[in-house]
C-alpha cells in the first residue's frame, strides 16, 4: 500500500493537531508477548495497532504540522531528516517483519486519523490479503550496479602528451579519446553483468522489480548506478540468490556490484501491475 493522504486542503485539520503514521500492514493476530520490545516510531510516538476486516495496520500518532501537506514537504527537502525518518521507519517495519509477514508503507504513509486507516483496511481488504498470501515466506534481495571506469586499467600515458610541441595537441587528443573508451568499455561490462544477473536468478527468484538508478548523494558508491533491482526470494533460497550474486564483478574491470537485504519486502508491496516502470527509492 501506497497510499497517503494528508490532510486535503479546504478539511479543518484534526482536532487534536495529530495525524496517523502507518508503517506496515499485516493480518490481524494475538499481540506479542512483550510490545515493549518494538522500537517506538517517529519522534518516539508509541506504536499501536489499527484493526479492521481481519487486517492490522501498525500506526503511531505524528505532528499535523510538520505531517501535514507544507510540514511534510519541507522535511522531505531536508536530507538528514529524511535520513532519520526512513531509518525509524525501517526499524519499526523490520521489526514488525520479524514477527509476521507485512506489506511495508512507503516512507511518510499519514492519514488523516485512525478511521481512515480503518476505512482504508476494509475498502481494500482483498488486495491486502492477496498480496500479503504472495509474500509470505518470502524476503527481498537487492542488487545495485556501479560501473567506475577509474577503477579500470587506466590507458597507459602518453609521453607526448605532457611535452610542447607540434604533436602535443594530437597526443592529447589520443589520451582523451582513450578515457572515454575505458569509460564506454565500464558502462558496457556493467550492462552486460545485469544480464547475467537476471539469467542467474530466474530460477530462484519470484520475482523482479526495476528501480530507477540511484544518483548524487542517494549513491552509496563512487562511480554510476547502471541498475538498481530488487529480488522476491522464497526465505529458504535467500542464500542461494546472494551467492548466486556476490562475486559476479570479480575479474570485471571498472565494474562493482552491491548485494543487500535480505529484508522485508518494500519493493513488491504493491499488486505486480504497479510495479510495472516503478521508480521507487530502492534500499
Amino acid at each position: 500500500m501506497n497510499t497517503r493522504t494528508d490532510p486535503p486542503g479546504g478539511l479543518p485539520a484534526p482536532d487534536d493537531g495529530q495525524l496517523t503514521y502507518v508503517y506496515a500492514v499485516g493480518r490481524e493476530r494475538p499481540a506479542p508477548h512483550d510490545p515493549a520490545s518494538r522500537p517506538a516510531g517517529v519522534d518516539g510516538g508509541p506504536l499501536y495497532p489499527v484493526t479492521a476486516g481481519g487486517l492490522c495496520a501498525l500506526v503511531s500518532r505524528v505532528p499535523a504540522e510538520t505531517f501535514g501537506t507544507s510540514g511534510l514537504t519541507a522535511q522531505l527537502e531536508d536530507l538528514e531528516r529524511l535520513e532519520a525518518l526512513a531509518r525509524v521507519h525501517h526499524a519499526v517495519v523490520d521489526a514488525a517483519f520479524a514477527e509476521a509477514p507485512v506489506l511495508p508503507m512507503r516512507l511518510a504513509t499519514v492519514y488523516l486519523d485512525d478511521a481512515g486507516v480503518a476505512g482504508t483496511l476494509l475498502r481494500r481488504r482483498e488486495e491486502f490479503d492477496d498480496l500479503l498470501g504472495r509474500l509470505e515466506g518470502h524476503v527481498e534481495l537487492g542488487l545495485k550496479v556501479y560501473a567506475d571506469p577509474r577503477t579500470a586499467d587506466a590507458p597507459a600515458p602518453d609521453p607526448a602528451a605532457t611535452t610542447t610541441g607540434a604533436g602535443a595537441g594530437r597526443a592529447y587528443l589520443r589520451q582523451r579519446q582513450a578515457s572515454r573508451r575505458s569509460g564506454r568499455d565500464a558502462h558496457r561490462a556493467a550492462s552486460d553483468l545485469v544480464d547475467r544477473a537476471a539469467r542467474l536468478t530466474r530460477d530462484i527468484a519470484a520475482a523482479r522489480v526495476v528501480h530507477r538508478p540511484q544518483q548524487g548523494r542517494l549513491a552509496a558508491r563512487p562511480g554510476v548506478n547502471v541498475a538498481n533491482e530488487a529480488y522476491l526470494v522464497p526465505r529458504s533460497r535467500a542464500g542461494e540468490l546472494r551467492r548466486a550474486l556476490t562475486g559476479l564483478a570479480d575479474g570485471v574491470a571498472g565494474v562493482a556490484v552491491e548485494v543487500t537485504g535480505p529484508w522485508a519486502p518494500y519493493s513488491f508491496a504493491t499488486a505486480p501491475s504497479a510495479q510495472e516502470g516503478d521508480g521507487g527509492e530502492g534500499r
